[in-house]
C-alpha cells in the first residue's frame, strides 16, 4: 500500500516536472519502465524527429504545396488587378521571380540556421540577442502564424476545393457563396470537403513517412492535371485559336497600387516556397538539399503557371475568366467535352495535396513555438512510437477547419497575403542583419545582398500599396490581432504566468495520446 502510494506520488512529481520544464531523471526512469511494462513495447531512445526527406521529397513538398488551389482560383484575381492578358502573364512571371528571391534568401537562412520552424528560428537568432524586447518579434510570428497564417491558408485551400466541387453544377455562372460554404462546412458524413482536411490531419498524425508518400503521389497527380491544360491549350493554339491570347496588353491598368492586389492573388498561388524551411530538421543533408529543392521547385512551378494560363486563354476570353473563380472547369468543358469532369477531380486532388503539405509543415511550426513556451508546452510533445508531433498537428487541423465556417475566399486570400508578407519581409531583413551581426556564421549557401533587399522592398510595397488604393477591414485585422498578441505576450511570456489548468490539461493529453516531451529521453 505504501509502495503503491509512493509510486503514484513519484509519478505525479514527474508529471509536474514535465509541465514546469524541470525533468527528474530518476522519476522519469520509473515512468519509462512502467510504460514499457503496461504497453508491452520497448521505448527506443532518444525520441526525436527523424530526417526522412531527401531531395525528391523536399522538391515535391515545395511543388506540391504551391501547385494547388492557387493556379486554379487566382487567374481571375490576377487578371482583375492587371487589366490585360499580357500584363497578367507578366505578373505571374514576376511573382515567380519574387518567390525565387525569397526562397533563395530562405535557403541561406535555412542552411546557416538548421533548426525546424522556419521564420521562427531566423527571427529568434537575429533579434533575441538584442535585449528583453528581442523575443517579441519571435512571439508575434508564432502568434500570427499559428492562429492566422497557417490556418487561413488551410481554410483557403478547403474553400477552393469546395468551389470546384460545386462549379460543375452551375455551368458558366459563378457558384453562389452560400452554396460553397454549405458544401464546405457540411457534416463529415456528407461532405468530402470536410473530410479532406480532417483526413489530411489524420495522415500526418499517423507517421511522417505516410504523409510524405501521400505528398509525393499527389504532386505527380497535380503535374498531370497541369499537363492536361498545357497540352490541351497548346493544341488549341496550334489549331489557330489565338484570338484571346493575341489581345496582348490591351486595357492594361496603370495604377500601381491596384497592381498590388494582382500580386496578392499571384503570390498566393506561389505561397509554399518557404514551407520546406519549416521542416529543415527532418531534411537529409539540408545544406545541399534545401537550395537544390528550391532551385528546382520554384522555376518549375513558374513555368507551369505561365503555360497553364496560356492554356486557359487559348479558349477563354478575358471577360469569361473574370466571371468565375473555377476557370479550369469552363476550360475543361470546352476542350475535353464529355470528359470535362477530369479537371474538377484533378483540382480536388491538387487541393488535397496542398492541404496535406501545408498541415505537414504547419504542425512543425506549432511544435517549435511550443518548445519556446510561446504556446502550451504540451503542443511540443511527440508520439512515443510514431515520433510525430501529434498534439501540434491536431491543433493546427482543428483551427484550420474552424476557419472554414466564416471564411470568404477573396477576403481570406487578401487577409493571408497581407499578414504573410509582413514576416517574409522581416525574415529577409533578418538575413541582412545577420550578415553584419554574425559575419562569421557558417553559411553553406550564400546569396548576394541584393536578393534579400529586393524581398524587403517588395514586402513594403505589398503592405503599403493596397492600403493607399482601398483601405479595408481585411488589412486592419492583422494589426488588431497583433495588438492582442502583445497583451498576451506580457503576462504569459515575459512574466511566465501559466494558469493551473494548463498543467492538468497537459497531463490529460499525455495519458490520452501517449505523448512525451522530446528532451526527457
Amino acid at each position: 500500500m505504501t509502495g503503491k502510494s509512493k509510486d503514484a506520488t513519484s509519478h505525479r512529481k514527474h508529471q509536474n516536472g514535465l509541465h514546469n520544464g524541470n525533468h527528474n531523471n530518476n522519476n522519469f526512469d520509473q515512468c519509462h519502465q512502467k510504460a514499457e511494462k503496461e504497453t508491452g513495447h520497448e521505448l527506443v531512445t532518444p525520441i526525436e524527429l527523424k530526417r526522412n526527406m531527401g531531395l525528391v521529397s523536399g522538391t515535391a513538398l515545395i511543388v506540391g504545396t504551391m501547385i494547388g488551389s492557387g493556379i486554379f482560383v487566382s487567374p481571375r484575381g490576377v487578371l482583375e488587378g492587371s487589366g490585360s492578358i499580357g500584363m497578367s502573364l507578366v505578373v505571374w512571371a514576376l511573382c515567380g521571380l519574387l518567390s525565387l528571391c525569397g526562397a533563395l534568401t530562405y535557403a541561406e537562412l535555412g542552411t546557416a540556421i538548421q533548426e525546424s520552424g522556419g521564420e521562427h528560428a531566423y527571427l529568434k537568432r537575429t533579434f533575441m540577442p538584442m535585449g528583453s524586447l528581442g523575443r517579441l518579434p519571435v512571439f508575434m510570428f508564432d502568434w500570427l502564424g499559428v492562429f492566422v497564417l497557417r490556418p487561413s491558408m488551410f481554410a483557403i485551400m478547403a474553400l477552393s476545393l469546395g468551389t470546384y466541387a460545386t462549379q460543375p453544377w452551375y455551368g458558366h455562372c459563378q457558384t453562389p457563396d452560400y452554396v460553397i460554404k454549405i458544401v464546405t462546412i457540411m457534416s463529415m458524413g456528407k461532405s468530402i470537403v470536410f473530410i479532406i482536411p480532417a483526413l489530411a490531419g489524420i495522415i500526418n498524425t499517423m507517421s511522417v513517412n505516410a504523409a510524405l508518400v501521400v505528398q509525393n503521389t499527389l504532386t505527380a497527380t497535380k503535374l498531370l492535371a497541369a499537363a492536361i491544360i498545357i497540352i490541351g491549350g497548346s493544341v488549341k493554339i496550334a489549331q489557330g485559336n489565338t484570338e484571346f491570347i493575341g489581345e496582348g496588353f490591351k486595357d492594361t491598368k496603370e495604377d500601381l497600387s491596384l497592381l498590388a492586389v494582382s500580386f496578392y492573388n499571384g503570390l498566393w498561388a506561389y505561397d509554399g516556397w518557404n514551407n520546406l524551411n519549416l521542416a529543415t530538421a527532418e531534411l537529409q543533408n539540408p545544406s545541399v538539399n534545401l537550395p537544390r529543392s528550391i532551385l528546382i521547385g520554384i522555376p518549375l512551378t513558374t513555368l507551369v503557371y505561365i503555360l497553364v494560363n496560356v492554356g486557359f486563354f487559348s479558349v477563354m476570353s478575358k471577360e469569361e475568366v473574370l466571371q468565375v473563380d473555377a476557370v479550369a472547369v469552363i476550360w475543361g468543358e470546352r476542350v475535353l467535352g464529355d470528359f470535362y469532369f477530369i479537371i474538377p477531380i484533378c483540382v480536388v486532388l491538387s487541393c488535397f495535396g496542398a492541404v496535406n503539405g501545408t498541415i505537414f509543415t504547419s504542425g512543425r511550426l506549432t511544435y517549435v513555438a511550443a518548445k519556446e513556451n510561446h504556446l502550451p508546452y504540451v503542443l511540443s510533445y511527440i508520439h512515443v512510437y510514431k515520433k510525430t508531433p501529434l498534439p501540434s498537428l491536431i491543433f493546427t487541423t482543428v483551427i484550420g477547419i474552424l476557419l472554414i465556417l466564416p471564411g470568404n475566399l477573396s477576403s481570406l486570400i487578401e487577409f493571408f497575403s497581407f499578414s504573410a508578407w509582413i514576416f517574409y519581409g522581416l525574415a529577409a531583413l533578418a538575413a541582412i542583419v545577420l550578415r553584419f551581426t554574425e559575419p562569421d556564421l557558417p553559411r553553406p549557401y550564400r546569396v548576394p545582398l541584393i536578393i534579400p533587399s529586393i524581398v524587403v522592398l517588395a514586402s513594403i510595397y505589398l503592405l503599403v500599396a493596397p492600403i493607399i488604393h482601398n483601405p479595408r477591414v481585411e488589412y486592419l485585422y492583422p494589426l488588431l490581432f497583433t495588438a492582442v498578441g502583445v497583451f498576451v505576450y506580457i503576462p504569459c511570456v515575459h512574466y511566465k504566468y501559466s494558469p493551473r489548468w494548463v498543467g492538468w490539461f497537459s497531463e490529460f493529453l499525455q495519458k490520452l495520446l501517449l505523448i512525451f516531451p522530446t528532451d526527457t529521453y
